[in-house]
């Protein structure tokens, strides 16, 4: 980028290696979920790349170094390229390491602050994703009613996804330990920001996962595992992305619109709003820190309102 030429000049690579624990993006990063890690890390190494001219990445460069000149000049940037919500998101990600780089004692905070003095970018049109409907559950649902083991774990991943909303990276990082049958109660560990919570699954889905339970056998370990093609079960644990190409072949088998993982997330929230569930209570059953996030994955469309106004009397 032409407008990066500036920052290109001020060598802002590191001297020498620095030890993990002591690097501000190593102690960022170390204080992400596993989820996190991956996306995170590739938006640090794309903003160190664009502040040196693909000299540097994330370890390599050295973020103490970091003036408002660079920080304002990589906004640009980043808006050239990328849509306002990616541009937040990697923004965010700078003002996190900016910050370790603070407690680290490795940049002044006067420095610091006037770094991370960047406005957001506004988002417009309309919020990502969507809520699925009722019957489009269902059908996704049918298309794997058979006693293959593939479709009973598939039927699982769904009833889980549906069930909790959870994240695809909290899914496959469940074990067999963390679900109880008796009470449906489903452990999280190390979800986003490294913390564990407690979920429940409705009545109707644990016996969905029961099913599987009965497939997959009673080894410690994963509670969900890949099946190859000829049927057999592959002890380990699965990867997010396996979960996100389950359902795109499972919404193209049921002619449902493609939706992601993460929309299952957002069906959980809707309909649990919907059902006049108070907003703390899906706060805490999502994860979410804030009340605030919560209310951004409601998708409940014009009907609700409609039927809001119908309390009101005259």
């Amino acid at each position: 980028m032409e407008n990066l030429s500036l920052c290109g000049l001020d060598h802002l690579g590191l001297t020498a290696p620095v030890p993990l624990n002591q690097h501000p993006v190593g102690v960022y990063l170390a204080s992400l979920s596993p989820g996190s890690v991956v996306t995170m890390r590739q938006s640090l190494n794309t903003m160190a790349s664009l502040l040196t001219k693909g000299e540097c990445d994330a370890i390599t460069l050295d973020w103490s170094k970091l003036r408002y000149q660079h920080t304002a000049a990589l906004k640009v940037a980043l808006r050239q390229k990328y849509s306002p919500s990616t541009v937040n998101k990697m923004l965010c990600a700078l003002r996190r390491v900016l910050k370790e780089a603070v407690r680290l004692d490795l940049i002044d905070p006067q420095n610091y602050s006037h770094a991370v003095d960047l406005s957001n970018m506004r988002v417009q049109g309309k919020p990502r994703g969507r809520a699925l409907t009722r019957s489009e559950i269902t059908r996704i649902m049918e298309v794997c009613q058979s006693d293959a083991p593939i479709d009973v774990r598939d039927t699982a991943i769904i009833a889980i996804l549906r069930g909790t909303g959870l994240r695809r990276a909290e899914v496959v990082n469940l074990d067999l330990e963390d679900f109880d049958p008796t009470t449906g109660k489903v452990q999280v560990r190390l979800g986003k920001g490294g913390k564990d919570r407690m979920v429940y699954l409705p009545e109707s889905a644990i016996a969905l996962v029961e099913n599987w339970l009965r497939v997959r056998g009673e080894m410690p370990g994963p509670l969900l595992c890949p099946v190859n093609k000829g049927g057999n079960l592959q002890m380990r644990r699965m990867c997010p992305d396996a979960v996100l190409k389950i359902l795109k072949k499972r919404a193209l088998q049921a002619g449902v619109e493609e939706f992601s993982p993460h929309d299952f997330r957002r069906t959980f929230c809707s309909d649990l709003l919907d059902a006049n569930v108070d907003i703390v209570t899906v706060q805490k059953l999502a994860g979410h820190a804030s009340p605030v996030t919560t209310a951004k994955y409601d998708r409940r469309g014009e009907e609700t309102k409609k039927r809001a106004v119908q309390n009101l009397e005259f």
